[in-house]
């Protein structure tokens, strides 16, 4: 892969995927502006969606050194499970596993069901529009009475069946959850960080099936891009995860759904034709 191709989607994936704006929906465009804007070839599909997923493992590694105190009081409620006794730790393993449920089993369907059909621009676009309004309207009517020590199993059950409408790209997994999380009273920085703890078993699941993909290909200059594209948005999404948690202790999401309703706007105008004049090699499908 060409080194502006990596470095595009690393940067797009790190600076999106923890905010509440769908990193998948930026991905699936910065594919397709790749490809018409810079009369560049891309990779074909099944070799993006690997690409798409190193890039996710390597925000993995950044949501899990800014939360490693939560990492590491699960990794040691696990080794009192194995002598039988409970923690902190296990209840919040448990309740991780109880919230990915869903969307394990709702992304499985929609892979043999629908497989690519969400993945088009008006999709993302209405999407964008739609949910951020939601995230809008449930911010400003919710209390910001709970924190993390409030989660228990309604808890995490509701915020990961709202999980699910993340499938939909454009949707965000970022933002449902923490709209969700919102919406059952959670102070947005513990919403917030629920959201990241939610994304690290998700983000384990596809990174370990890709990863079994490049091994089974063969292809290993595939896995060194894929290896450079995780270093450089685990970076990127280090510093917008600390940027993003120390906005929300003393402000809401308001800058957030603006961006998504505007973005939303000019896709729409896009797919629409209306901007086919003035930015005529932006032909988004």
């Amino acid at each position: 892969m060409p080194l502006l191709q990596i470095v595009v989607v690393s940067i797009v994936q790190g600076l999106t995927e923890f905010l509440p704006i769908s990193s998948s929906g930026h991905l699936i465009l910065a594919w397709q502006v790749l490809e018409h804007g810079t009369g560049s070839p891309v990779p074909p599909e099944a070799q993006q969606l690997i690409m798409d997923v190193a890039v996710h493992v390597g925000t993995l590694g950044a949501v899990m050194a800014y939360l490693w105190r939560e990492c590491w009081l699960i990794l040691r409620g696990l080794g009192t499970a194995v002598r039988g006794r409970s923690s902190p730790g296990l209840k919040l393993f448990w309740l991780l596993v109880l919230a990915t449920i869903p969307v394990v089993i709702a992304g499985l369907l929609l892979d043999r069901y629908v497989g690519t059909a969400l993945r088009s621009v008006e999709v993302i676009a209405w999407a964008f529009i739609g949910f951020g309004v939601l995230l809008y309207v449930v911010d400003k009517t919710s209390l910001t009475v709970k924190t993390m020590q409030h989660i228990g199993v309604g808890s995490a059950l509701f915020v990961g069946a709202a999980q699910v409408l993340a499938l939909i790209p454009g949707t965000s997994r970022a933002g449902i959850t923490m709209t969700a999380a919102r919406m059952l009273g959670y102070e947005r920085s513990d919403a917030a960080r629920f959201s990241m703890l939610l994304s690290i078993p998700t983000i384990i699941a596809a990174g370990s099936l890709a990863g079994y993909k490049v091994y089974k290909a063969g292809n290993m200059q595939l896995g060194f891009d894929a290896l450079a594209g995780a270093v450089l948005s685990f970076f990127v999404a280090l510093v917008a995860i600390v940027a993003m948690m120390k906005w929300l202790r003393r402000a809401t999401f308001t800058p957030f759904v603006i961006y998504r309703v505007i973005f939303g706007l000019f896709l729409l105008a896009v797919v629409y034709g209306l901007l086919k004049d003035q930015i005529p090699w932006l032909i988004l499908k």
